[in-house]
């Protein structure tokens, strides 16, 4: 199969998972996808995810009393428009309380991490 853009296919199939109140969905494997599930995983938006086999990874949704744990995930960057920051002007996610996913030199991290490690990249989504 053919994707326009990875990181906003997997944010569709993240967002389509919860509206249909799916307990889990698939995606296809690469290493980008997988370094924004982990940082989804150790952030607590997604219960886990596993690797089904070479091609397929399974993500299992997290819900809070029978409500999606993320309310709101969007793609930042889009192939005809990235955009990059430096460590010193990572913007908040509500004050804060969401969470951007930077790809940086030094692999894919959070906007905390990218600031504690003083470096910048290209924004990838924000979580909340």
């Amino acid at each position: 199969m053919f994707f326009n853009h990875s990181v906003s296919d997997l944010v569709s199939r993240i967002r389509n998972g919860y509206a249909a109140r799916k307990i889990s969905v698939e995606s296809p494997v690469s290493s980008l996808r997988q370094g924004i599930l982990e940082i989804l995983k150790n952030e607590g938006y997604i219960l886990n995810y596993s690797k089904i086999n070479d091609r397929t990874l399974s993500i299992h949704l997290k819900y809070h009393n029978s409500n999606p744990v993320i309310s709101e995930i969007q793609t930042v960057s889009k192939p005809g428009r990235k955009i990059y920051c430096g460590f010193d002007k990572v913007p908040l996610v509500k004050n804060g309380l969401g969470v951007l996913i930077i790809s940086t030199s030094q692999g894919i991290l959070t906007d905390y991490e990218a600031r504690t490690k003083k470096v910048g990249g290209e924004i990838l989504l924000k979580v909340f």
